[in-house]
């Protein structure tokens, strides 16, 4: 990688810390919210769809705009929108009705971390790097690492003060993308015109055959991943009736370390690793994990298997966007925006058929229905490839 590209690199890791803690902040909260301020089960629910909802729509109309305003207005929008949601997040409940103060303050954060999705990609991939399978598998165990501290240090700060002071919190977090912001001011960003590529129009991506496997997959794997990252904590407080800081270590941070993990040990060793394979493997771990979650009847293992789920899903996320940008190498904004744009559709899935089942049954019900997102992922990366010929456009 060239030296005047580090910044823009690191920037973007901290992109997708930011996005981390857009993702995971609010469901360490949600037991609390519902003792504060009376949220039923079915409003908590509804944060996790409009978070990520709010996303998928920014994912379908950033294409556009973006190529208009330019990466970098774009990038220091995003961490500009997503502070103030942190920053009003502890204001708005005592303003307004609790519940659509929270609300408003999560379809805030929720512009910023759309954007944040689309944009992070591209401009890393866009940066002069040797072996961009592994770079991009690096870049994004950087959510993983960023979900870990938000667990780890929310949890001390819990521990600590306890989490009738979790306002304060807010504002703390609201201070790293506001640090970043400054930071995408001035890293230098390769422009599509600098590298020659104006990208494909979204004809030539539904023409596809490849497009729309790949799209399939990252539906699967949004769902995957967030479904028991979305739950754990609650998961582990309510269901299995532990603490909240043994619930938060045990489920949601373990879950991110192995995540983080297995991305990491791919950025490392992917070239020396046959992609399809490891990501039917995964997939298959994947179904294991949730199934061993769901049906068996002990707390200890239930914990377990959230924690190999995190360990399962690492891959499947970065490996798509590896198998797109490697099959269709001219696929640009447009394909990063629309892979974004499933991934969160999978986001908002995965969680919210959970949470429904969950309020009519229980929550192990729920994450046994949404086992049908890891079959899925199995059953397309057995009829995909890494490449296929005719397809590199």
């Amino acid at each position: 990688m060239k030296q005047s590209y580090d910044r823009t690199m690191y920037a973007c890791f901290a992109g997708y810390v930011v996005q981390a803690v857009v993702n995971n902040f609010l469901p360490l909260l949600f037991l609390t919210l519902q003792r504060e301020y009376g949220v039923p089960l079915r409003q908590i629910t509804l944060l996790i769809t409009v978070n990520f909802g709010v996303q998928l729509t920014v994912d379908l109309l950033a294409a556009v705009f973006a190529e208009k305003l330019g990466a970098r207005a774009v990038m220091v929008t995003a961490h500009v929108l997503s502070a103030a949601g942190f920053l009003l997040l502890p204001v708005l409940p005592e303003r307004m009705p609790p519940f659509a103060g929270i609300l408003t303050a999560v379809v805030l954060y929720a512009v910023g971390g759309g954007l944040l999705e689309v944009m992070v990609s591209p401009i890393a991939e866009s940066c002069p790097t040797p072996h961009k399978a592994k770079a991009m598998s690096l870049l994004h165990s950087f959510y993983c690492w960023g979900q870990v501290g938000v667990v780890m240090l929310s949890t001390l700060f819990f521990t600590v003060f306890g989490t009738a002071h979790w306002r304060i919190l807010c504002v703390f977090w609201a201070l790293l993308p506001a640090a970043n912001a400054l930071n995408f001011l001035c890293v230098p960003i390769v422009s599509p015109e600098e590298t020659g590529d104006s990208g494909m129009t979204l004809r030539e991506l539904l023409r596809s055959s490849l497009f729309p496997r790949t799209v399939l997959m990252m539906v699967c794997a949004g769902a995957s991943e967030l479904t028991v990252s979305q739950w754990a904590s609650f998961f582990a407080e309510q269901g299995l009736q532990i603490s909240k800081t043994a619930g938060d270590l045990a489920g949601p941070m373990l879950f991110a370390v192995l995540m983080g993990s297995a991305r990491l040990f791919y950025g490392k060793c992917g070239d020396r690793l046959d992609l399809d394979r490891f990501m039917r493997l995964s997939a298959a771990l994947c179904l294991g994990a949730y199934l061993t979650v769901s049906l068996v009847p002990h707390p200890a293992v239930n914990l377990a298997g959230c924690a190999v789920c995190g360990l399962s899903v690492g891959i499947m996320w970065p490996g798509t966007f590896s198998k797109a940008a490697r099959g269709l190498r001219r696929g640009g904004t447009m394909m990063f925006s629309l892979l974004a744009l499933a991934g969160d559709i999978g986001c908002m899935s995965g969680p919210t058929l959970a949470g429904l089942v969950a309020d009519c049954t229980s929550l192990k019900t729920g994450i046994f229905a949404a086992a049908v997102f890891p079959l899925l992922m199995l059953l397309a990366c057995i009829k995909t490839r890494t490449e296929k010929k005719g397809e590199c456009l």
